[in-house]
C-alpha cells in the first residue's frame, strides 16, 4: 500500500475540522484508509507533526492533499462533490500529431491543459510528489505510463510526439546548463540516484521518444525527463501536461487524476482545456474527456454481501458520501423464488421485491470496476463496525491444506533420517540453475525477474539443489558428511496457468562425504517412499509402485544417475553430481542428491 505523508496542520487546516490523533485514527479507519505512524520532523527550527496515512492501491485520487482533504470532506458532509468541465480548446494550434516511428517505442500520449492556475509553495509540491507517487504506483514506475508537466506560455504549438535516433536528439535536460544530446543524456544519468533506474526503458531501443513544440523545443525526452526550457514554477499560470504510454487506458487515468486534483486551483475550479491528438492512421482523439462511468447494481445484491437491510434511498445516500451518485430513477423489479416446504409437501410461491440503482462513478473513482466495487463503498459509509454480527447460515470446519500436511510429515522424517533441514531462497542467479548445472536454457523453464536488482536474484528457481550446492559451499567448515535436505517450492513456466506459470511443491536430499554416498541417498529416497507407503516394484509392471530406471542427466556424473518413476511416470533424479557442478559451486567433495516432485504423490 502507498503511504502518503501530510503535516497535521495543513491537513486539518485543508479538512476544515482539527481532531486529537486518536480521533483522526478513527476517521481513517471509518473512512477506509489507515493511520500508519505520527513522525515529528524539523521544519525551520520548528517541530512538525507528519501524519503517515496508508492508502489502498487503487485509490489513486487519494495520493495527495487535494485529493485525500476533498475526499474526506466529502465523506463528512462538508463539501458536496465536484463537478468537472471540459471547457473549449484554448487554440486551434493545441494540438499533438504522433508520427509513425512512436509505434517502436512508445505508441500512445494524452494531453491537456489546467488554464489560470495559482501555484504556492505547498500545492507545487504536493503537484510534483503526486506525480512522483503515480509513476511508482499506476504507472509501474513509468513503464506503462510517464507524466510530463511544462509552463504553456513558454511553448508554442502544435506540438508533435516523435521517435529518433538518439544522436539526432539534443536540448538542455531539467535543472542542467549543458545541452545533450540522446546518447550522452544517458551516459550522465547513469550514476543519478533516481533516474538510473528509468534508463532502462528506452535505453537499448535504436530510436528514443522526444516531444516537440512548433518552434522544435524539446518539451520532455519520455519517460526520463523532461526539458529545461518548458519548466514549471511558483510563476507558471498555464500547464501543459501530457502522459506517454504503453498501456491507453492507465494514460487516460493517469492524465484525469493530475486534472481532478490540481484543476480547483485554477481561476474557474475544476475546469480543463482538452487537446487533440492525431495518430498516424488519420484517427483522432481528444482528451481528455473526464466522463463518468455508469454502472447498475441491485439493492438485494449489495444488502446480502455487506449482510445489512437498508432501502435504497439509504444506500443512495450513503453512496453520494463516498462521491458515487444515482444517475436515474430506481427500478423496481418483483421475481418469484419456490421453496419446498417438506412438512406442508407443496411448493409455496415467495415474492421478492428488489430495486435496481444505476450509479455514476466520477473520474477520480476508476477503482470502480463491478457492482462489488460500489457494495465496498456503501459498507465503508455504512460503517463496517455497525454491521450487527450474526451467526453464518452455515457451518463449515477449516481443515490443513492436504501438500502443507504431506509436507510438513515428511520433514519431520527426513530430519530422524539424520538430514538437516536448509532454507533457501526462492530466486536465484540464472547461471547457478543453468551454467553451473551443465543445463542448457531453452527459454521455456525458467521465469525471469525483470529489472533484476542483483544478480544472485534474476529467476525463479527451477531446482532446490542450487540453493543446496550455495548452501553446501558456505557449510564448508562443518565436519564431514555433510546431509541436507529441502522441501519447498519451484516455479515452472506452464502455457495452461493463468499468469504463465505455477509453483511445484519438489523434496530435494543432499550428502557430501568423503565418498560420493550414492547408497545413502538412495536409502533416502526408498524411506521416503516407505513413509508414503509406495512399493517397490524394480521390473515397474505394477502401477501404484515406484521404481529407478538408469538415465543420463547433465548434471549428473555418466553411468550414476537414475530417474525416479511412480505409476509410470517420471517423478525426479537421483545420482553423483558432475565433478564440473562441483568445481562450478566450489565444492571439493563428492556428493550425491535426490530431487522428486511431490504432488504426484497426493
Amino acid at each position: 500500500m502507498p503511504t502518503v505523508a501530510l503535516k497535521k496542520l495543513e491537513l486539518f487546516k485543508a479538512i476544515g475540522k482539527t481532531y486529537t490523533d486518536e480521533e483522526f485514527e478513527q476517521l481513517c479507519f471509518d473512512f477506509g484508509i489507515e493511520l500508519d505512524d505520527i513522525e515529528e520532523e524539523i521544519e525551520n527550527e520548528e517541530k512538525v507533526i507528519v501524519y503517515k496515512i496508508d492508502i489502498p492501491a487503487n485509490r489513486y485520487d487519494l495520493l495527495c492533499m487535494e485529493g485525500l482533504a476533498r475526499s474526506i470532506r466529502i465523506f463528512l458532509g462538508l463539501e458536496e462533490p465536484p463537478v468537472f468541465k471540459v471547457k473549449e480548446p484554448l487554440s486551434e494550434t493545441h494540438k499533438m500529431t504522433v508520427l509513425p516511428e512512436c509505434a517502436k517505442i512508445r505508441p500512445y500520449v494524452v494531453c491537456a491543459v489546467l488554464k489560470d492556475i495559482t501555484f504556492t509553495e505547498e500545492n507545487y509540491k504536493s503537484f510534483i510528489d503526486l506525480q512522483d507517487k503515480l509513476h511508482h504506483n499506476i504507472c509501474r514506475r513509468r513503464k506503462l505510463v510517464a507524466i510530463g508537466t511544462h509552463d504553456l506560455d513558454t511553448i508554442e504549438g502544435p506540438f508533435t510526439y516523435e521517435a529518433l535516433i538518439p544522436s539526432e536528439i539534443n536540448f538542455k535536460p531539467l535543472n542542467q546548463t549543458k545541452e545533450m544530446n540522446g546518447e550522452e543524456l544517458m551516459k550522465f544519468y547513469e550514476n543519478d540516484l533516481k533516474l538510473k533506474h528509468y534508463l532502462h526503458l528506452i535505453r537499448d531501443s535504436s530510436v528514443y521518444p522526444v516531444i516537440y513544440d512548433k518552434n522544435r523545443t524539446v518539451l520532455s525526452l519520455p519517460p526520463i525527463i523532461n526539458g529545461e526550457h518548458s519548466k514549471i514554477s511558483l510563476k507558471t499560470k498555464n500547464v501543459f501536461i501530457e502522459c506517454t504510454a504503453l498501456d491507453l487506458t492507465k494514460a487516460k487515468i493517469t492524465l484525469n487524476t493530475v486534472i481532478s486534483m490540481f484543476s480547483e486551483y485554477c481561476s474557474e475550479p475544476f475546469t480543463v482545456h482538452p487537446v487533440e491528438i492525431k495518430y498516424p492512421d488519420e484517427t483522432t482523439m481528444t482528451t481528455p474527456t473526464m466522463d463518468f462511468i455508469s454502472f447498475e447494481v441491485s439493492l438485494n445484491y449489495v444488502n446480502k454481501l455487506i449482510g445489512i437491510n437498508i432501502d435504497a434511498d439509504k444506500m443512495s445516500e450513503l453512496l453520494h458520501k463516498m462521491q458515487l451518485e444515482e444517475i436515474k430513477e430506481k427500478r423496481k423489479v418483483v421475481y418469484s423464488n419456490k421453496k419446498e416446504i417438506e412438512k406442508e409437501e407443496e411448493k409455496k410461491e415467495k415474492k421478492i421485491v428488489d430495486y435496481i440503482l444505476t450509479i455514476q462513478a466520477p473520474p477520480t473513482r476508476s477503482d470502480i470496476l463491478h457492482a462489488c466495487d460500489i457494495a465496498e463503498d456503501v459498507g465503508i459509509a455504512y460503517g463496517f463496525n455497525n454491521i450487527v454480527r450474526t451467526t453464518p447460515k452455515s457451518n463449515t470446519i477449516g481443515g490443513v491444506f492436504p501438500l502443507n500436511e504431506l509436507t510438513e510429515l515428511l520433514r519431520y522424517e527426513i530430519a530422524q533420517a539424520g538430514y538437516t533441514e536448509a532454507l533457501t531462497f526462492a530466486l536465484c542467479s540464472h547461471d547457478d540453475c543453468f551454467k553451473k548445472m551443465r543445463v542448457e536454457d531453452n527459454k521455456k523453464m525458467a521465469a525471469i525477474i525483470e529489472n533484476a536488482k542483483s544478480q544472485m536474484f534474476q529467476i525463479a528457481r527451477i531446482s532446490l539443489l542450487p540453493g543446496l550446492l550455495r548452501t553446501r559451499f558456505e557449510s564448508d567448515h562443518l565436519k564431514l558428511p555433510i546431509k541436507l535436505f529441502e522441501v519447498s517450492d519451484v516455479v515452472l513456466l506452464d502455457e495452461n496457468s493463468e499468469i504463465g506459470s505455477k509453483n511445484v511443491r519438489r523434496c530435494a536430499g543432499f550428502y557430501s562425504g568423503t565418498t560420493d554416498g550414492f547408497e545413502y541417498i538412495h536409502g533416502l529416497l526408498d524411506r521416503i517412499m516407505e513413509v508414503l507407503e509406495v512399493p517397490c516394484d524394480l521390473e515397474g509392471e505394477k502401477s501404484e509402485a515406484y521404481y529407478i530406471k538408469e538415465t543420463d542427466h547433465p548434471s549428473y556424473l555418466p553411468g550414476r544417475c537414475a530417474s525416479v518413476f511412480y505409476r509410470h511416470k517420471q517423478v525426479g533424479y537421483l545420482g553423483v553430481l558432475h565433478p564440473e557442478v562441483l568445481n562450478n559451486f566450489n565444492i571439493s567433495t563428492p556428493c550425491s542428491v535426490l530431487e522428486i516432485d511431490l504432488e504426484e504423490f497426493l
